[in-house]
């Protein structure tokens, strides 16, 4: 008996060592932490379909109208506000001096076309004597001395003839050129438009170059923005741009595109884009602030 108890201690010895070693391989199993899949990547930012841009309405033609010669003001035609025509005259400068010069320039002008007016007459009677002498000395009733004399005054009277034409021509050209000084004595508007600021007063001395009025046209405006080169999507012509006044949020207005410039400023690294309002309302003027909503269009690039 005692050998057969012995064998079955054995064996339960064997059991229970397998059935600890189990139980290990469970707890490690349990103990393990769960496998969780990647974050998937988070998508690239596109650029947003619209844009607000601060900007300033404007127009073709604002500018400076500059004294084209040294003068005294003498009188003052418009001011501040005044809406004027192209080639109306805004200021009047001392002219005495010039007008004195060019109404001597005419009386010099007049006593030259009269000389060519003598010389003329003077040189259609040398030829009639050129031609009796000729006659009279074909049929051996003049000397050769005659006829000699005779063709001299005639070459003479030619000469003279043409010295006057062309001081006539030297003296017309006094003429127009006393004109134009004369004209430059009256500062002029150059193109139709309001005057937004006056430089000038009555009695002052000015100088060549100096700024007497600022002109600015009343119309069509216009609103400029820059559009950064590396913008994915492109503005383009007769492409709608919504208007606010930095002011007023409620007062809008339209735009339309209609010019987008070829080149790219190096410094901003951007390019400029232009639209003219359509039927503005009548209170908006050049200089007023507004901000622009710009619905992009076109696909980005690759």
């Amino acid at each position: 008996m005692r050998p057969r108890g012995i064998w079955l201690a054995g064996l339960a010895l064997a059991a229970g060592a397998a059935g600890c070693t189990g139980d290990s391989g469970t707890e490690r199993a349990a103990a393990a932490p769960p496998v969780r899949p990647a974050p998937a990547a988070a998508p690239a930012p596109s650029a947003p379909a619209t844009r607000e841009i601060p900007a300033v309405l404007t127009v073709e033609h604002e500018l400076d109208v500059l004294a084209e010669r040294d003068g005294l003001v003498m009188e003052m035609l418009a001011d501040e506000g005044s809406k004027v025509e192209a080639g109306a005259v805004l200021a009047r400068l001392d002219a005495r001096q010039v007008e004195s010069d060019l109404e001597q320039a005419r009386a010099d002008l007049k006593i030259s076309e009269f000389n060519v007016k003598y010389n003329e007459a003077e040189l259609h009677a040398n030829q009639a004597r050129l031609e009796r002498a000729q006659l009279m000395f074909n049929e051996g009733l003049g000397s050769k001395a005659d006829l000699d004399e005779a063709d001299f005054k005639f070459k003479g009277s030619t000469y003279d003839l043409e010295s006057w034409k062309a001081a006539v021509g030297k003296r017309q050209a006094q003429v127009r050129a006393l004109e134009i000084e004369l004209d430059k004595t009256r500062v002029r508007a150059p193109f139709s438009g309001v005057v937004s600021r006056r430089y000038l007063r009555q009695g002052e001395m000015i100088t060549k170059n100096s700024p007497c009025y600022r002109l600015s046209q009343l119309g069509p405006l216009l609103v400029e923005f820059q559009v950064p080169e590396t913008d994915p999507r492109k503005p383009t012509a007769d492409q709608e741009v919504h208007g606010t006044l930095a002011s007023d949020a409620n007062r809008t207005f339209q735009a339309r595109i209609t010019r987008v410039s070829p080149v790219v400023d190096a410094a901003s690294g951007s390019y400029e884009v232009t639209a003219t309002l359509v039927s503005p309302p009548a209170d908006l003027k050049p200089g007023m602030a507004v901000r622009l909503s710009w619905t992009a269009s076109g696909s980005p690039r690759p």
